[in-house]
Formats: C-alpha cells, sequence, structure tokens
C-alpha cells in the first residue's frame, strides 16, 4: 500500500476513490474500520469509509485513528484524511479534532487543509469558500439539514475546531507553482502555522499542491487534492497497470434510493420523474406514523416493470424538511428516513435488484451499512466524483453512492448507459 485514506463518508470516500484511480493507482475502498491490517485488499490506494461526518467529536477521533492504526500497519507510506469539499461541519468539528489527532498520532507539526474541487465547481480563493461565482454562505449548499455552513472563511471555521494555529497559502503563491507552494510550507512552519488552508481554482492548482505535498506523512482535503497524488508515487517507479482492468459489473434489475435534500438531488429527482421512472415518495410523517413502511415500499416495487429502473425518494425542499424536523427533530427524522431506505434496500436485492443508484452520503452509509458490504471495487466514472463500483461478495451488486450535491440533472438516467 501507498497511500492509506480515511474518509468521514462513505460517498466522498467512493469520490476519492475515484480520483485515485483516474491517476492510475489501484484502489479499494473498504466499509469501516478495518478489525484487521492483514486482511485489507493489496491495492496501491486503500480508502476507508467511516461515517464520522456527523458523530460526535470524540467518537470521530476514535474511529478515525482506529483505521489510521490499521492502514499504517499494512503499510501505507501516506496517509490523506477525506472531507467534503463544502468543508460541511459544526465549530465543535469534525474537521479540526480528526486532523489535530491524526496529526499527533504521526508526529508531524505540518499539514495542509484544501477541500477545492474545481470540476464541481468548489474553489478556495484568499481563503474563502467558493461554489461557483457565489460564496457557500450565498449558495443553496449552505442549508446541509446536519451541518449548514454559513461561513465561507475556512481559516475562521477551522480556527474554532482546532486549538493549532491555521494560517493561509494565498492564490498568488498557489499560481507560481509547485516549488513555490513547498517553499510556503516550510515557511508557514517556521511561523508556526501548523495548519495551512491552500487556495485552489483550478486543476493545475490541485496538481502543484499535490506535487508540494510529496513529502508530507499527512494531508487533509476534499477529494480534488488528490489528483497531483498518484504522479508522487509514479516518479518513484511506483505505480503500473491499468487500474480498471477487469471492472465487470452485474446484470440484473436497477434502482434509485434518493435521500439528499441537496439542489441538485432535488433537480435529478425531477428530471428522473420528467423522463417516466416509476417513483415512490416517502413522506417522513407519514413513515413516523406507520401509515407507509419500507414493507408497503417492496410492495409497490414488485409491481413495477423490472426492465427499467425504479425511484424511492425522500428528497424534499428544504422548507418541508424544517417542518418536518421541528416535528420530529432533526436527529429521528435523519435516522427513520436512512433506516427505511437502508431496509429497502436490502429488500429490492432480495428480489433481485442488480443496479442501485443512493443518492446521499448519509443515505448511502445506512444503505451500504444494511446490505452489510465490506469493500467495493471502482469501476468507470458517471459524473466529476461519482462512479460506479462494484461490491465484493454474493451477490454481487453494482452500485453507485453519489455525495447529495454532485452530479448533472439528467445523472439518475444515464448513469446506466456507462455501465454498457
Amino acid at each position: 500500500m501507498l497511500l492509506g485514506c480515511i474518509a468521514d463518508d462513505l460517498t466522498g470516500a467512493t469520490d476519492l476513490a475515484l480520483m485515485l484511480v483516474r491517476g492510475g493507482m489501484r484502489t479499494v475502498q473498504v466499509v469501516g474500520v478495518p478489525q484487521d491490517p492483514a486482511n485489507l485488499p493489496e491495492a496501491d490506494a486503500v480508502v476507508v469509509a467511516l461515517k464520522s461526518r456527523t458523530t460526535p467529536p470524540a467518537e470521530a477521533v476514535a474511529e478515525s485513528l482506529a483505521s489510521a492504526e490499521a492502514l499504517l500497519a499494512a503499510g501505507a507510506r501516506q496517509l490523506f484524511f477525506k472531507y467534503c469539499s463544502t468543508f460541511d461541519s459544526t465549530d465543535q468539528g469534525n474537521i479540526g479534532p480528526v486532523a489535530e489527532a491524526l496529526m499527533e498520532r504521526l508526529g508531524c507539526r505540518f499539514t495542509l487543509a484544501c477541500p477545492a474541487f474545481p470540476g464541481a465547481q468548489r474553489t478556495i480563493y484568499q481563503g474563502h469558500l467558493f461554489v461557483g461565482a457565489s460564496l457557500l454562505s450565498d449558495s443553496p449548499l449552505k442549508d446541509h439539514p446536519l451541518t449548514p455552513m454559513h461561513d465561507p472563511n475556512l481559516v475562521s471555521v477551522l480556527s474554532r475546531q482546532t486549538r493549532r494555529k491555521v494560517g493561509l497559502v494565498p492564490y498568488e503563491t498557489v499560481e507560481a507553482g509547485a516549488e513555490a507552494i513547498a517553499a510556503a510550507f516550510g515557511r508557514a512552519g517556521e511561523e508556526g502555522v501548523e495548519i495551512a488552508i491552500v487556495d485552489a481554482i483550478s486543476d493545475r492548482h490541485l496538481r502543484d499542491i499535490g506535487t508540494a505535498a510529496a513529502g508530507l506523512p499527512l494531508i487533509t482535503g476534499g477529494s480534488g487534492v488528490a489528483i497531483g497524488l498518484p504522479d508522487n508515487f509514479r516518479r518513484q517507479g511506483l505505480l503500473s497497470g491499468d487500474p480498471l482492468a477487469g471492472f465487470d459489473p452485474p446484470e440484473g434489475p436497477a434502482a434509485i434510493l434518493a435521500g439528499s435534500c441537496s439542489a441538485a438531488t432535488r433537480g435529478q429527482v425531477a428530471q428522473a420523474q420528467e423522463a417516466g421512472i416509476p417513483a415512490y415518495r416517502i413522506d417522513p410523517l407519514e413513515l413516523s406514523q406507520g401509515k407507509i413502511s419500507p414493507a408497503g415500499m417492496l410492495d409497490w416495487a414488485r409491481q413495477q416493470d423490472r426492465d427499467r429502473p425504479l425511484m424511492i425518494f425522500s428528497t424534499a425542499e428544504p422548507d418541508s424538511i424544517r417542518q418536518v424536523q421541528e416535528t420530529l427533530g432533526r436527529d429521528k427524522a435523519g435516522v427513520l428516513v436512512e433506516d427505511a431506505l437502508a431496509e429497502v434496500a436490502a429488500g429490492l436485492v432480495a428480489q433481485g435488484v442488480r443496479r442501485l443508484i443512493v443518492a446521499g452520503g448519509e443515505t448511502s452509509g445506512a444503505v451500504v451499512n444494511g446490505l452489510k458490504l465490506q469493500a467495493l471495487e471502482i469501476g468507470p466514472e458517471i459524473d466529476p466524483g461519482v462512479p460506479w463500483t462494484r461490491s465484493a461478495g454474493t451477490p454481487p451488486l453494482a452500485l453507485a453512492l453519489k455525495s447529495g450535491n454532485f452530479g448533472t440533472p439528467d445523472f439518475f438516467v444515464k448513469a446506466w448507459d456507462v455501465l454498457s
């Protein structure tokens, strides 16, 4: 193993794994803290997918450290802590506490933080996170139901989460290239800065940041900053072969499970309905009252034409979400829907479904846990940051685990074509 990665949610792990595969690294994603380093799959990179973005900070730190121990025991030469390109977190964490704990474990005095992903319109300029032409705080992404982001100043956000001194490597330095960035990393350490937010508005910037970070024991960021990492190992003569060779998606009926309420997923659900995909909407209030149930959803699914995909979704507008959360409580509302979709996923697989699109990080985590999947092979890309994957075990499944904010409006309609 060359690179050991710890991701704070499932779709983010898949996104990162895809980035590494694109760069030529044989990459496998495992679900949950590895119990035995000896059982980790052989690969250039292993990405551990946790569900730690919204757990209590102490729990997130413990799981991340346990994952780091397993990856290091399996030979990882460098660690990567991956979080969302919108820096989703609260003032308590979990980005700062986990980064801090990993730095202490590795004994490193400096690391970088760069969630930029220009391919998905997430850029950082003068330490501020933009979505397209808007500051994060002015974009629809500010309204995440669990981790709303109303402060686009990442230096400020991270400083509230960690005891470490947070600084900035600004655009002017990043634009000057890898050597200038590496020099800035050195100066930051000399000046007492322990974590540096790094500006990036293009993939070229991300490649240069990756080059500059070749010698760092720990890198933190979104999947975008991983663009430059495979070449570091390639320059050492450590990479060869085609990481996508042999990807063989299983045949069978298809389904879409959408739990995200992001603007992107709302548009994808709407376009799928316009395309005539049969759809069943989950009303969380009716679910809580027993008026609808996973069994009823599965009965509905059984009656659909299996020659085309079907869709079961809880996606709704922000006002509706707030009303549900006020009635049920924020955490209860989320868990209720996630548990239902996990049960539905298992039922669909029992009915013969072999191809699944799942929208939403929390939903994807619940579904993968419900299906008891342990490892995912990374396959071809559907949209930036979203590949098809193939599960290990029996029966094999093709899964596209999509972050709620990712994908073009026609994602649910076109994704199946990639498999053929």
